[in-house]
């Protein structure tokens, strides 16, 4: 665990070195973090989607089963709303959060720079 720890920390200076030296700037890393960030966008609604879909195939388990189909019905619609539950409550979390700390999701975000002295 340590030497894993060990090899993330210094892969982690030497990615970082070029922009300590202001040899490179952070145009790369920040289309990254821009196209993950699209993704993760993409993603949320289909998540939670599935987990509707899961909600309602345990809904129509349960009813078509009968008795022998409950238990398993009942177990599927519960996992179901505790996703959309969980994934929901965090959306709105993270809207809050946005909303009382004044953030911009679709803002420009300024890079703070150190000004060099010439």
């Amino acid at each position: 665990m340590k030497k894993t720890a060990l090899i993330g920390l210094y892969g982690a200076l030497l990615l970082a070195l070029p922009v300590v030296a202001s040899a490179q700037a952070l145009t790369p890393l920040r289309n990254l973090i821009v196209a993950l960030g699209q993704i993760i966008g993409i993603l949320i609604p289909i998540l939670i989607a599935l987990a509707l879909v899961a909600f309602f195939w345990g809904l129509v388990t349960y009813i078509w089963k009968g008795a022998e189909g409950h238990k398993e019905g009942r177990n599927i619609m519960i996992a179901g709303i505790v996703s959309l539950f969980i994934m929901v409550s965090i959306w709105g979390i993270i809207n809050l959060a946005q909303n009382a700390l004044g953030v911009n999701p679709s803002g420009a975000v300024a890079v703070p720079q150190v000004q060099i002295p010439q």
